[in-house]
């Protein structure tokens, strides 16, 4: 019986009738069940990465489909969607050998990060975006073997600025600067890392138009060994409130103290109508809807905040402030 294996009611009775009538005693089960406890270890297959990071690795690239489809949709102007498949870890030789003897790998550096990523994406899919940047209806084909350089340019040049959107699908673990290394066109020609060496592997389902295929995103452990720490569940649930210093409060707030804000002292308002304002002309007079006796209206911004009255000091026009205004519910928030 393994773990989370459920037992049919027949079952149960079986077990215990053979307990009850001696055929099989505790401790035998015991020891049974201890025996089937021990697993096979493959060391060619190592396992690096626990679920819960292959998990968050997956929620990054979800993120990053996401921002795929809505480049590739705007570039090609056609039908896309991109979703991921699946996320595994898996020896690099494995992963060569998945993957089409000929096919398009666009190698990135990481910066800050060392190593390298790949990115690889089926000929199918490669061609029909290649046949609708030159302004074709999107045809799939696959002649790799022989691909132009001009061809090679164009791909390259898309494929660069697509996995740029990488950045702000790591921002949340990494600040990183994805760049465009190197342009293959057979696996066996890359000895990036060495052949037992883990890597994830995210297999992003595409669509484009008509055609169909699956890109794949190939990260060495090496590369996501300084960040590892983040990709746990606890990093993405912690919440980092990060208290201010007495000093940088005191900044703050002498900064504050030195904004400048608008003084507007109203000296009143009219109103009049708009056959009125065509007719003014130099000269004109408005009669104000406010007493010279009546102080003015002192406002913050737009906000009214004062009352005062006018007067002069040394020679400039000034305003002397007599009080608050009154009535104001938000008065001390503002």
């Amino acid at each position: 019986m393994t773990n989370g294996e459920v037992l049919s009611q027949s079952e149960i009775d079986a077990l215990l009738a053979a307990l009850s009538t001696g055929e099989m005693s505790a401790e035998e089960l015991k020891k049974e069940e201890e025996g089937r406890r021990v697993k096979v270890y493959d060391f060619k297959r190592a396992l690096r990465f626990s679920k819960d990071q292959i998990r968050s690795l997956t929620r990054i690239h979800e993120n990053f489909a996401r921002l795929l489809t809505t480049f590739f949709s705007a570039q090609l102007r056609t039908y896309v969607q991109i979703s991921v498949a699946s996320a595994d870890q898996i020896p690099y030789e494995e992963f060569i050998r998945s993957i089409p003897k000929m096919t398009i790998i666009n190698v990135f550096e990481v910066p800050p990060l060392n190593g390298h990523i790949l990115m690889e994406v089926n000929p199918n899919i490669a061609y029909a975006m290649l046949d609708r940047v030159m302004g074709g209806r999107g045809t799939s084909m696959n002649k790799v073997d022989n691909l132009t350089e001009i061809e090679t340019r164009i791909m390259s040049n898309l494929f660069d600025k697509a996995f740029a959107n990488l950045r702000d699908a790591w921002e949340s673990v990494a600040d990183i600067n994805p760049v465009l290394a190197d342009f293959e066109v057979n696996p066996q020609f890359l000895q990036m890392i060495s052949p037992n060496d883990t890597v994830v592997v995210i297999s992003l389902n595409t669509q484009i138009g008509e055609a169909s295929g699956m890109m794949n995103i190939c990260i060495p452990h090496v590369v996501l060994e300084p960040i590892m720490p983040r990709l746990s569940v606890h990093y993405w649930m912690q919440t980092q409130k990060k208290e201010s210093s007495p000093e940088e409060e005191k900044a703050l707030e002498e900064r504050i103290r030195l904004a400048k804000l608008p003084i507007i002292a109203e000296l009143g308002t009219a109103a009049i109508t708009i056959e009125e304002f065509l007719q003014l002309e130099v000269g004109d007079v408005i009669e104000l809807a406010q007493s010279i006796h009546q102080p003015l209206l002192v406002k913050v911004g737009d906000i009214p905040k004062f009352i005062g009255q006018p007067g002069k000091r040394n020679k400039k026009l000034a305003v002397q402030i007599l009080g608050t205004v009154k009535g104001d519910e938000n008065d001390d928030d503002e």
